[in-house]
């Protein structure tokens, strides 16, 4: 890509609005454009980030059955009347201009209208388990819609449910989901405290949530210095110096950002919706269901607030819109560039007619993994800095792409 050529451009000073790093840096750095408060287009750059995180989840989600579905984004009125959560106040309610009743919402979550499809498909034991997952956009009324990419009224979700002939398949299946998860933001570059917290308008029961540990996260939780626990604080009965009664060390006060959950709904929306099937006996039973939700612009806010510093972003690898950041100052880099091309390495090629402290601002700015500057000054060799580290080095092209392609691949699941 050349950078000469993308539409968006850098900014030097941080949006008068917008108070979150996450927020400063994306808008700043041409990846994001705030349309209404906690509703954002996602630009070319952060487009890319954007199916760089759902590539992986992608692949995590198929790894343990998932089965990629596109639900609609308008949600029928019957669908929520089914379980009464037509009256909760959380989405937006959408009228005819003929019709000024609301006959639908536009889609805060999708239990019912999946429940409702797979009772066309269920029938006996045999059809049973199975799970379905779609990535798509999700809109809630947030009444404190702020902090960037964290909270926001509209957003893309990835949410997964699954379907089960009983409470022990739901829960053999739910552990599944967090080994999955984990996996997941390790891939992504997040360390997550799998937390228990409530349920809210989704499940009666306790459900678990994926914490990122940060001082700017609107949460609180209760976690063992180990890691290995914790409770958000909505439910906790735990004390911050106390000892943690599942993994013995000392209970810790910490702030955090959920960037996902996880909900054994059991049979709430079947029995709503009558979903049952037959046993081998014959006997009718109600089908168990589990919930589990990621919200991908969450995800993307929460790397930029974990990995930055005074000068921009520092974009893991994985989810990097580029893996190199080529910088001609006054030698041409074409060459460089096609073999980084050939080589398969996602390259931004800044060829604009700029200064070296302005291209070196802005590719501090954007983040990419590695920055190869071109000039007469290097010769034959290329300039090579990784993002967030003061030592360059001189490198010959194959040496470049050999770096760089070695990074240029978040691990896989297998």
């Amino acid at each position: 890509m050349f950078q000469s050529k993308l539409f968006t451009k850098t900014q030097k000073e941080p949006p008068k609005d917008e108070a979150a790093i996450n927020a400063q840096y994306l808008t700043r750095g041409g990846f994001i454009y705030k349309n209404s408060a906690g509703v954002y287009s996602f630009l070319p750059l952060g487009f890319r980030v954007i199916q760089k995180i759902a590539a992986i989840i992608r692949e995590e989600m198929n790894a343990i059955g998932g089965q990629e579905i596109l639900m609609p984004a308008l949600v029928e009125k019957k669908y929520l009347d089914a379980t009464g959560r037509w009256d909760v106040d959380v989405g937006f309610e959408v009228s005819g201009k003929k019709d000024k009743s609301a006959d639908f919402v536009l889609g805060w979550t999708h239990e019912e209208v999946l429940t409702a499809i797979a009772g066309k498909y269920i029938s006996s034991y045999k059809d049973l388990p199975f799970a379905a997952y779609q990535i798509q956009t999700k809109f809630r009324n947030e009444p404190r819609a702020k902090s960037g990419l964290l909270r926001g009224r509209e957003f893309m979700m990835k949410d997964l449910y699954s379907f089960h002939a009983d409470e022990s398949g739901l829960n053999r299946y739910y552990e599944q989901v967090r080994a999955a998860y984990l996996k997941i933001f390790e891939r992504v570059g997040l360390e997550t405290v799998y937390t228990v917290a409530a349920g809210g308008d989704f499940t009666a029961e306790n459900t678990h949530e994926f914490q990122v540990l940060s001082p700017v996260g609107e949460d609180t939780i209760f976690v063992c210095a180990k890691r290995d626990y914790a409770e958000n604080k909505e439910i906790s009965k735990l004390k911050s110096g106390d000892n943690c009664p599942s993994c013995g060390g000392k209970i810790e006060e910490q702030k955090s950002i959920e960037v996902a959950n996880i909900f054994p709904l059991g049979t709430k929306y079947s029995q709503a919706f009558n979903l049952q099937y037959s046993k081998k006996s014959g006997e009718k039973a109600d089908v168990a269901m589990g919930s589990y939700g990621i919200g991908l612009g969450r995800v993307m806010g929460t790397i930029v607030e974990v990995f930055h510093d005074e000068a921009g972003i520092i974009w893991p690898e994985s989810v990097a819109p580029f893996q190199v950041h080529l910088l001609e100052l006054g030698a041409s880099g074409q060459k460089i560039y096609d073999a980084l091309l050939k080589a398969g390495i996602e390259v931004l090629y800044d060829d604009r007619d700029e200064s070296a402290g302005a291209k070196f601002a802005d590719a501090d700015l954007m983040g990419i993994p590695y920055r190869a500057v071109i000039s007469a000054k290097t010769g034959d060799k290329i300039e090579l800095k990784r993002r967030g580290e003061e030592k360059t080095e001189l490198v010959s092209l194959k040496e470049l792409v050999l770096e760089s392609s070695s990074k240029s691949k978040a691990p896989n699941s297998k």
